[in-house]
């Protein structure tokens, strides 16, 4: 039987993208088979279901896709695939739900396993889940995600809020397009587009409750190729994201009547794609007392410690819509070495983090 530090480095050399992470599922399959188990793959053709034990109640989540960015570790685990890395820490989420299985399998335990598909995508692979009926006669769903920022021994924890609702917004503002020297002929189109991205927050802040931290943020904004020229149009990309699950569900009416708003202010017609991401991770406080003992059973006194809101998505959340549960942050930072953070290809872990992920997991559904 491979050790789990060996499985994650085999993981971590051969990283696949979301929806393309055959070799990940293989491997989850022939692991799970080899414990005498009936591991499932999802009709998408990738991720895997696997119930250990009879009639189980609890689901614990892990996710297998790697992100678009390269390895820039001088490691012998270094990722194989040009272009592609485990930066996010998924290599270290599978193995530990597998030795999850491991110590359930030994313990005569219970849990649905689901080894989830592409996470990093948006909408992602737990909507194929829940297709899947992933959540048939389950009460609660728990997961671990890799901190960087938390040394390795340690789980973070908090109720309520953990990550944020993430969707996508794209702006494209529309005029009839002129001279620079007569603005006052046409729509000052780049004006326009600068106002939407520069105002939008400040306006959304006024539009729902501030507790409910509702942040947009752009990434990319295009407009015009001539300094003496005014474009004809201009686009603008950026992210929605959001605690509060209620506020979530009224975001797309609230910010794309806002951007309407200001666009219509300036002369120009807007065109708005928005795309619901991920929901909100809530954590229940029933099931994070729940995963506050299986952690502190796993790894002992002072194994959980207090952790911060998180702006970041994770699609977990469309999980904990349906039933309640916990996401935990697994301590993955070397003690006294750089900290590198998440989606970074600097990204790596301490991989004694396996062994607590894999027994906190474990205790969560014994729990």
């Amino acid at each position: 039987m491979r050790s789990l530090v060996e499985i994650r480095r085999t993981l971590h050399a051969h990283p696949e993208l979301g929806w393309a992470e055959k070799r990940t599922t293989a491997l989850v399959v022939e692991e799970l088979t080899a414990l005498g188990l009936a591991p499932r793959v999802l009709d998408v053709g990738t991720g895997v279901v696997c119930d250990v034990g009879p009639a189980p109640a609890v689901l614990l989540r892990a996710d297998l896709d790697a992100l678009p960015l390269a390895d820039a570790k001088d490691v012998p685990y270094r990722s194989t695939v040009e272009g592609v890395c485990h930066a996010c820490g998924h290599d270290v989420h599978t193995t530990a739900l597998i030795g999850a299985a491991r110590l359930l399998r030994a313990g005569g335990g219970s849990a649905r396993l689901l080894f989830q598909p592409a996470e990093e995508v948006m909408p992602g692979g737990a909507l194929a889940a829940l297709s899947a009926g992933v959540l048939d006669g389950i009460a609660a769903a728990y997961a671990l995600h890799c901190d960087p920022a938390l040394d390795v021994g340690h789980v973070g924890l908090r109720t309520g809020p953990m990550t944020a609702a993430a969707d996508l917004l794209e702006v494209r503002l529309t005029g009839p397009g002129g001279h620079t020297s007569r603005p006052q002929r046409t729509v000052d189109l780049v004006g326009a587009l600068a106002h939407v991205v520069a105002e939008l927050p400040a306006v959304l802040s006024r539009a729902v409750d501030p507790r409910a931290s509702l942040s947009v943020v752009f990434g990319s904004i295009a407009a015009g190729v001539a300094a003496n020229a005014i474009p004809a149009h201009g686009s603008a990309r950026g992210t929605v994201r959001v605690f509060d699950r209620d506020v979530w569900h009224a975001a797309r009416e609230v910010v794309t009547g806002a951007v309407r708003a200001l666009a219509a202010a300036y002369g120009a017609d807007a065109e708005i794609a928005y795309t619901p991401g991920v929901p909100p991770v809530v954590n229940d406080a029933a099931a994070t007392a729940v995963l506050t003992r299986a952690a502190e059973s796993a790894g002992g006194p002072g194994t959980v410690v207090s952790t911060a809101q998180s702006l970041g998505g994770e699609d977990f959340g469309w999980l904990l819509e349906q039933v309640p549960g916990a996401m935990g942050r697994l301590g993955v930072h070397v003690p006294g070495e750089p900290y590198h953070d998440l989606h970074q290809p600097s990204f790596d872990v301490d991989e004694r983090c396996l062994d607590l992920g894999a027994a906190t997991l474990a205790a969560a559904a014994a729990n």
